[in-house]
């Protein structure tokens, strides 16, 4: 689904996705509100969102969706400029795109995040703290690997074989540690650290 306050914008990235045979198009929507009301009815996998999206405004609509499994990985469509990359982050979205860039580069970076990866091109979620991963024990190290492919509390829950309260004590740890707020940016952290080569230690705690 895409969400663009002008009307121009909406209509050219409406007929880009609905010629790429990768994609779907579910529906467009103007405002925050307007995106918000259709993803609640019908399912949708990722979202395209300006970041001043009236009236509710990009951050606002993230933090709301949050709330929802079954809400959609978002993608924030943006002038990278206006540091909204990292406040797109920090919110709990999957992805960024700037506006300068590509037709094709937006395209590659929606089906990336609709396969689970986190897209930030202007950003290295590395410099943004130490690297803690050394203190997760064993089950944390675990957890954050499962929970980098995009499961639920619920999915976590029935894959670990422990209970859903379990998992949220596991998370609240896991998130002290790599001093992260949710976990889209635990995910982030995930993938920032999965370099080719590199090799990471766990001790059991």
């Amino acid at each position: 689904m895409l969400a663009d306050s002008n009307p121009l914008v909406l209509s050219a990235m409406s007929e880009f996705f609905e010629r790429d045979p990768r994609f779907s198009l579910v529906a467009t929507s103007a405002t925050a509100e307007g995106f918000l009301g259709t993803v609640m009815r019908v399912p949708v996998q990722v979202g395209v969102i300006d970041w001043n999206l009236p009236v509710l405004g990009g951050a606002k609509l993230i933090e709301v969706l949050r709330e929802h499994e079954q809400a959609p990985r978002l993608v924030v469509y943006a002038d990278q400029g206006s540091n909204a990359h990292r406040a797109a982050m920090a919110a709990g979205a999957a992805g960024f795109v700037d506006r300068s860039g590509t037709v094709a580069g937006l395209l590659d970076t929606c089906a990336d995040v609709a396969a689970g990866k986190m897209v930030f091109p202007f950003l290295d979620v590395r410099e943004l703290q130490k690297d803690p991963i050394h203190t997760l024990s064993r089950r944390e190290r675990t957890m954050l690997e499962a929970l980098s492919t995009g499961l639920t509390n619920r999915e976590l829950s029935k894959t670990l074989g422990i209970s859903t309260n379990t998992v949220k004590f596991h998370l609240s740890n896991l998130y002290e540690k790599l001093s992260v707020k949710n976990r889209a940016q635990a995910i982030a952290y995930f993938y920032s650290n999965r370099l080719p080569g590199k090799t990471t230690d766990t001790t059991e705690n």
